[in-house]
This record gives structure tokens, C-alpha cells and sequence, in this order.
């Protein structure tokens, strides 16, 4: 059986992490066009960057949680049957001990150089402007995908929709394309599709199951599920 997994910010908010966007459509205090745009990065380069900055120290706050810790446990199981794709940022899926895992909309933990092009495992500030270890440029930015850009590894990621055999929603809006257009493509494939959501998301009506509640709940005993199903 072939599984592929997307995650959003309800996965990652039962640690601590903010999900960002509220109501009012701010992130953490910031409008969306400030803080999440490469327009806002060019008009106030400072801002962004002690934006990034702070949510990357408060990685050092969180720890993963039982639905993260979950998804790794299908994964030593299944191998490379499964893709988990995530929205978030954090890196709370690769503590938790996932390999086989998209970050689709960038990390935190990575910098990216737009002077050569390299994308480099970073832990620092980036706000005092360092250069780039691998062309000495001061050209780094925050190697996440911002509104207007295209998300990462999307060639890889319909591939594996198309190929799927269970598609899963764990913990997002449905409101942000192109992920919330997955469950489509996964159920034109002949997927059987599923939603484990602390509440209706806006593209509920299109999995043929849905299942509410927080994911640190909901997740592992959906995993365990699957491994019954699949373990002789």
C-alpha cells in the first residue's frame, strides 16, 4: 500500500508552534504581505529577517509530538511506501525521526542563496547579514517558499499522488493551493482519501472520510490502523 501523507499547522500546534495565520489574516503579529512575500522582503529586509530569525530560535522550545512521532513509526514500517509532505516549516517531522519527508513550503533551518543559488543547513540568525559559505556573498534569504512562489518538489509530489493508494490530510486549512488541491488529484488517481482534522477544513467535502480531533490523538491510532492492516 502506498501512502501519501500531508501535514499543516494543526500537526505542529499541539508543541507549541504557532500556526501563524489568524482571522485576521496576520502571521504572529506581522500582515502576510510584510513577512511572506518576496515584496515585503524587498521593501523591509531587516523585518523579515528578525521575523525568521525569532521563529528559528523558538524551534529550540518545542519538541515533537505523539502524531509526529506516529508518522515515523509508519515510516520504519512501510520504507519508501510512504511520503509524508508537509506545510510547515518547522523541523519537528525530522526529530521525530521522518526521512521520507517533503518540505514543500521551505525550512527554517536552511538559508537560501540567491547570489549562487545554494540552499545550506543554517541555525543562525540571519538579520547581521552573513555570507553565503558557499560563494561568500551576503545574498542569504530564508529558504522558505514564500506567497507568489512555487512551492518545493512538486514534479515528485504528484508523482507520488498519482501513484497513491491512500491520501491523508493531517492538521491543515484546505485553504492554501496547490496542497489543498491534493485530495483532488489523489482521489482522480483512485486514492481513498482521508481527513484527520481538529475541525472541518474548507476542503473537507472531498475525502471520503473524515475524522476530528487533536492529531496527537487522531494520528496514532490511525497509524496503528494501518500497521494491523499490514503486518502478517
Amino acid at each position: 500500500m502506498k501512502v501519501v501523507v500531508l501535514t499543516g499547522a494543526g500537526i505542529s500546534a499541539e508543541s507549541g508552534v504557532p500556526t501563524f495565520r489568524d482571522a485576521d489574516g496576520l502571521w504572529v503579529g506581522h500582515r502576510v504581505e510584510d513577512v511572506a512575500t518576496p515584496e515585503g522582503f524587498e521593501a523591509q529586509p531587516s523585518l523579515v529577517h528578525r521575523f525568521y530569525d525569532e521563529r528559528r530560535r523558538s524551534l529550540a522550545e518545542v519538541e515533537p509530538n505523539e502524531a509526529h512521532r506516529a508518522l515515523a513509526r509508519l515510516e520504519d514500517v512501510l520504507g519508501d511506501d510512504l511520503l509524508v509532505v508537509t506545510q510547515n516549516i518547522d523541523d519537528l517531522h525530522d526529530r521525530a525521526g521522518s526521512t521520507r519527508l517533503i518540505h514543500m513550503h521551505g525550512e527554517l533551518l536552511s538559508a537560501w542563496c540567491q547570489g549562487c543559488d545554494a540552499h545550506v543547513p543554517w541555525t543562525r540568525d540571519l538579520g547581521d547579514l552573513p555570507p553565503c559559505p558557499c560563494c561568500g556573498v551576503t545574498a542569504l534569504r530564508p529558504d522558505v517558499v514564500w506567497f507568489g512562489e512555487m512551492p518545493y518538489q512538486m514534479e515528485r509530489i504528484m508523482g507520488a499522488l498519482a501513484g497513491a493508494d491512500l491520501f491523508v490530510s493531517i492538521g491543515t486549512s484546505g485553504a492554501v493551493y496547490p496542497a489543498a488541491g491534493f485530495v483532488q488529484q489523489a482521489m482522480r488517481a483512485g486514492a481513498r482519501t482521508l481527513e484527520l482534522n481538529l475541525e472541518p477544513s474548507e476542503g473537507s467535502l472531498w475525502f471520503s472520510e473524515t475524522r476530528h480531533g487533536p492529531a496527537s490523538e487522531l494520528v496514532p491510532r490511525w497509524v496503528d490502523e494501518v500497521l494491523l492492516a499490514v503486518t502478517p
